[in-house]
């Protein structure tokens, strides 16, 4: 008799080898560093050095030193400025964008959301850096600028200021970093505008001067829209791409044709706001005795070279924000689009000098 053979079952693998570990139920700790530790075996190499100055991102270093001219601008008018304060309030400054873009390319990163994008490659998500390397590199910019800040503090002797900046430090790693980054729910603008524009113009002011008019405030918001004009380009130039990693950026929002329209909007806006805080400023330095009070031939020939700034003012700013703007007005996309980021980070650059030139001017 024969015997039976039983069938050879088809050969699988061991469950143990063929199963991808699972990231259900682990904390949002650990699935960041299973992301963390994939990204780093993408590495390939190492770094070159102008890899790390386009990690930084000059292209965005304006939106830092602006805001701290025309509050240094602002010290000058009330004759409280400071050269000491004002240079550290511009490394402060510089230290947080640069860490901010550190931080955003080291989460973007190991999110994969950069893995796919209109722009150049990242450090982190191009595998031109580990993501330990590039995360390192943002707290050591973090830790640049809160020395910075913490000499300011102890200058100026406004220790509640510790506060305002532990809040920035904290809305700059929260960005893209966290479990639940702002910037991916649609609020980095909001962040840039508060502490890019606000903070930074009247917090330079503040640590030199002790007090902040109200014309001060209406610079700001100028310069902190012109700061929220730098990343509503930025991610309209990704609203292709970023819905597919969960971004729902400010861009993606409003749609492309709402965030060209708020992108001109960012660039429009502050020539006004401009114009109105010269005048009140000059119209303040006049109610205090200034020389457009006290009469005589001097007064009226400053006067009308007073009155010279405002076209030219004009003059200067106008054609720089429509350079930046064409481009997204003819509606060009992806990578076509840089060289609006790069002229609306010039235009913020001289709104800020302008803007401090101005107000030395106008109060004479």
């Amino acid at each position: 008799m024969t015997p039976r053979l039983r069938p050879r079952a088809p050969f699988t693998q061991s469950p143990t080898l063929n199963r991808r570990p699972s990231s259900r139920g682990a904390s949002p700790r650990s699935r960041s560093a299973a992301r963390q530790n994939a990204t780093n075996r993408r590495y390939h190499g190492s770094v070159a050095v102008s890899d790390w100055i386009e990690g930084a991102r000059p292209k965005t270093l304006p939106a830092a030193l602006a805001p701290v001219m025309a509050g240094t601008a602002m010290a000058l008018h009330a004759g409280e400025a400071s050269p000491v304060r004002a240079g550290l309030a511009a490394v402060l400054a510089l230290a947080l964008q640069v860490g901010v873009n550190f931080a955003n390319d080291y989460s973007d990163g190991v999110r994969g959301a950069d893995a796919v994008r209109s722009g150049p490659p990242r450090l982190t998500g191009g595998g031109k850096a580990s993501p330990s390397t590039v995360k390192s590199a943002a707290f050591a910019a973090f830790g640049v600028g809160s020395a910075a800040g913490l000499a300011l503090v102890a200058l100026s002797g406004q220790w509640w200021l510790l506060l305002v900046g532990v809040a920035a430090l904290a809305a700059a790693w929260f960005y893209t970093g966290g479990s639940r980054p702002y910037g991916y729910m649609g609020l980095g603008e909001a962040f840039v505008f508060v502490f890019f524009g606000l903070m930074a113009t009247t917090g330079t002011l503040y640590v030199q001067g002790g007090s902040v008019p109200g014309w001060a405030w209406l610079a700001a918001c100028g310069i902190g829209l012109i700061a929220c004009s730098l990343l509503m380009v930025n991610n309209l130039r990704d609203i292709g791409t970023d819905p597919l990693h969960g971004k729902r950026t400010l861009a993606v929002r409003l749609g492309e044709r709402g965030a060209r329209a708020a992108f001109c909007a960012m660039l429009a806006v502050p020539i006004p706001l401009g114009v109105i805080a010269l005048w009140w400023a000059r119209s303040a330095h006049e109610a205090q005795g200034g020389v457009g009070a006290s009469g005589g031939a001097a007064t009226a020939v400053v006067g009308y070279l007073i009155y010279l700034v405002y076209p030219a003012y004009l003059l200067l700013l106008v054609p720089l924000a429509v350079r930046a703007v064409r481009p997204v007005l003819r509606g060009v996309a992806g990578r076509t689009l840089i060289p609006s980021l790069r002229d609306a980070g010039m235009y913020e650059l001289v709104y800020g000098i302008a803007t401090a030139v101005a107000l030395v001017v106008v109060t004479l």
